[in-house]
């Protein structure tokens, strides 16, 4: 036995017991005449003590061999502590030492294994199994866990079935690029890694399997950021014989459930907003609703005051930053270098302020008299001590660029706050988008959605126009979880392929067995995924997701811990009939 309790668990009701622990040395501090040594493993920290009075010479000098990380085993009896540590729960006692053995030494590690580390990011990647020693690290994978097992618990309740579905797929056009992976059976093919199990999840509500979820990895090959990884995991979800309400109802409820878990917090229904109603008051499918700063057309008041930069814009859109008429001009000018930064794309930045005595001001005061900033400072609805930003130029670009400034000032005021959780559902999204470049129209979703039963007729007339029988949940300014009601008619399928330019042979070949699933009676159906790694994120305060994940890769999608990924030998390219030409 390596031990008999943890190293979080021991307190005054154990005093005199004989007790036996093991785990890693995360401090030792030497007076000469007496040691502490604090043992740490995953569920704590107990403190060690030894002294020349009460432990033998050797048992001191085996202690005097510690180093940080090693691993040891030691056994005492529990002790009342005389320097007490209210931080930690086993800080009312301390393990007198009886038995000493260095199970396994270490190197000094290459940062601290403390919360507080030294260690920069991608070294702490490189070595993740020494930053998974670390509290903050580790108590967010415990995190995971306990949400999964909230998850599971909630849908197994509902009546939903678990069901694997495989992850060597065909590749199918779904928006992001695949994975691909050679097979050394069948010469000059690839398996596809799934960016989603869509196609699989159908298939088995047509296989009457009526309610399913898994909890399942996904691989996109995608540029990546903070909340988002080539390989990340959903929570998949699908329902037979449902509308757009059963499935928003039941997924709702699991929301509402996992954040009332959590933090305590209960919420009445979700808002609803129309895709088209968050674009044009926050200038994205996502917004955040904890903080207001909607946006306020002004196109009627500002253009023919010969002010070029207005009167030439397709748009000219602003928000109120409450509060804020005091910034200086210094503040000010780093706003508009921000906006000018190429990740935001704008080419400059007006300013009106109402300032608290009641002046009004701007940086256009040229062109626009009091009696002119006075009528756009009534159309935002400001009030004094306010500052108002206005951007313009083609519409959907500067709706971007306005809807990344507000976000900016939402996390330099404070108002996006993790503990604070606001939800939404977005629906009636467009069903196809129209590319400019191809000539032709894409699934603003995924080929299968369906459009809503009073918009079919425009796919014939008015494709463009057509909305989608699809959803997103929101929470914080992040989508965390989308779906749709499902086309399950064989014509309508076959009319949504040609839309999006498919021919005939095309769509078989890559969607052959589902149309064939189809003739054997395909129940209407529909379903939702989550993004489980930034739905864990978000219900901790967080939005960077990477340290939910066990081993992630960098925003060069490498592992550095393993170094992947890497070349193979020329014996494996041989295997799999492949020979690289790679461009200079």
């Amino acid at each position: 036995m390596f031990r008999s309790h943890t190293n979080g668990e021991l307190s005054l009701k154990n005093l005199n017991e004989e007790v036996t622990l093991s785990g890693w040395v995360q401090t030792i501090r030497d007076k000469g005449f007496m040691i502490w040594v604090d043992l740490r493993d995953r569920y704590g920290i107990t403190q060690l003590v030894l002294d020349q009075d009460r432990s033998s010479a050797q048992l001191m000098e085996e202690a005097k061999k510690l180093g940080r990380e090693f691993v040891i085993q030691a056994t005492g009896k529990v002790i009342e502590r005389v320097s007490k540590n209210p931080n930690i729960p086993t800080g009312e006692i301390e393990i007198l030492v009886e038995k000493l053995t260095i199970l396994n030494d270490s190197q000094l590690p290459p940062f601290t294994i403390e919360d507080e580390t030294d260690g920069g990011e991608e070294l702490r990647m490189k070595y993740r199994y020494l930053d998974i020693r670390r509290n903050p690290v580790k108590d967010k994978l415990i995190f995971r866990h306990k949400m999964a097992q909230k998850v599971r618990n909630y849908l197994s309740d509902e009546g939903f079935i678990e069901v694997e579905t495989p992850v060597l797929i065909k590749s199918t056009p779904e928006g992001a690029r695949d994975f691909v992976v050679p097979s050394r059976m069948n010469p000059g093919q690839f398996y596809a890694l799934p960016q989603s199990p869509q196609t699989f999840k159908q298939l088995l509500m047509v296989g009457g399997m009526d309610k399913y979820f898994q909890i399942v990895k996904c691989f996109r090959d995608e540029d990546l950021r903070a909340d988002r990884q080539p390989e990340f995991t959903q929570i998949d979800c699908e329902m037979a014989f449902v509308d757009q309400e059963d499935v928003m109802n039941v997924f709702e409820g699991m929301t509402k459930t996992l954040i009332k878990d959590i933090t305590g917090q209960e919420f009445g229904n979700f808002p609803r907003m129309t895709f088209a109603d968050a674009m044009k008051k926050y200038g994205n499918d996502k917004p955040d609703i904890r903080f207001g700063m909607e946006f306020v057309e002004l196109n009627e008041l500002v253009k023919g005051k010969d002010f070029k930069i207005f009167d030439d814009a397709e748009l000219v859109v602003g928000i109120n930053v409450e509060g804020c008429a005091e910034y200086t001009r210094k503040q000010i000018d780093e706003l508009v270098d921000w906006v000018k930064r190429p990740q935001v794309g704008a080419s400059g930045m007006v300013w009106v302020k109402f300032q608290n005595d009641g002046v009004k001001t701007s940086s256009v005061n040229k062109f626009y008299n009091e009696e002119d900033l006075a009528k756009i400072i009534e159309k935002f609805g400001a009030k004094e001590g306010d500052l108002m930003l206005i951007l313009s130029g083609n519409e959907n670009k500067v709706r971007a660029q306005l809807s990344a400034l507000r976000m900016e000032l939402g996390n330099r005021l404070g108002l996006r706050k993790g503990n604070v959780f606001a939800p939404l559902w977005v629906v009636d999204f467009p069903l196809l988008e129209f590319d400019e470049e191809s000539g032709r129209y894409h699934a603003m979703h995924h080929p299968f959605t369906s459009p809503k039963s009073e918009d079919i007729h425009l796919l014939e007339t008015d494709p463009g126009k057509a909305r989608a029988n699809a959803y997103d949940m929101v929470l914080n300014g992040n989508e965390i979880g989308g779906g749709s009601i499902r086309i399950f008619d064989r014509d309508l399928q076959s009319k949504m392929f040609d839309l999006l330019g498919f021919t005939k042979e095309e769509a078989e070949a890559q969607f052959g067995f589902l149309m064939n699933a189809f003739k054997y009676g395909a129940p209407p159906h529909g379903g939702l995924a989550f993004g489980f790694d930034r739905l864990v994120a978000i219900l901790d305060g967080n939005e960077v997701i990477r340290d939910y994940i066990a081993f992630p890769k960098n925003n060069s999608g490498r592992d550095v811990m393993i170094d992947a990924p890497a070349s193979i030998a020329d014996a494996q390219l041989d295997e799999l009939e492949l020979k690289l030409d790679l461009k200079a």
